[in-house]
């Protein structure tokens, strides 16, 4: 159980996908102006994230490595997500119409989001089972929407600021973000203990 736990806290916090790994930025970016929409595809992401973690696991080991066609699963990952993706993307229309709309052409570019197919990949190449991978999925998309949601804020606040001309727009918030990882680096010093 300690296990999980550290690896949980170590997801989400130390090995941050957007603040270490700067896996995820195209979304991190696009869809932070307001926490709302953030939370929105941070829920999204988690969904995608954890069902692609344990999917992934089961066709690289049932299906990949049985066959010897491990060089293949690059493609299979991407296939799992954008089926997953879709799915979403159908759900959200039907249910959530508002959301799908806020989230625009962001929720379809999950299918590309390298933090998705990243976790999956580190899956494999940690060698989780099944039950760590999912964890890991859980936790770093708990992770990126932890991040997401933190800058949204900021940058809700940072709207309404007067900066400098030249660092309106996006050259404060790449700022802004710097500022924040900087401050996540801190949990890079806690000793997990492994």
């Amino acid at each position: 159980m300690t296990d999980i736990l550290l690896l949980m806290f170590s997801a989400i916090l130390v090995e941050n996908f957007i603040f270490t790994r700067f896996l995820g930025i195209c979304p991190f970016l696009g869809v932070s102006e307001k926490p709302q929409t953030a939370l929105g595809m941070g829920c999204s992401v988690i969904f995608v994230m954890t069902i692609a973690s344990a999917a992934t696991n089961v066709i690289y080991n049932l299906i990949l490595v049985p066959f010897g066609l491990e060089y293949l699963k690059t493609i299979a990952f991407i296939l799992v997500i954008a089926s997953l993706v879709q799915l979403i993307e159908m759900f959200l229309r039907k249910y959530v119409p508002a959301l799908y709309s806020a989230l625009g052409i962001y929720l379809p570019l999950i299918t590309t989001n390298c933090a998705v197919l990243g976790v999956s990949l580190l899956n494999v190449e940690y060698g989780y089972n099944f039950i760590k991978s999912v964890v890991f999925g859980f936790s770093a998309a708990v992770g990126f929407t932890l991040a997401i949601v933190i800058f949204a804020g900021v940058r809700e606040r940072v709207a309404v600021a007067n900066p400098p001309r030249s660092f309106r727009g996006i050259p404060i918030a790449l700022v802004t973000a710097g500022l924040i990882a900087m401050a996540f680096s801190g949990f890079s010093s806690v000793n997990l203990g492994t």
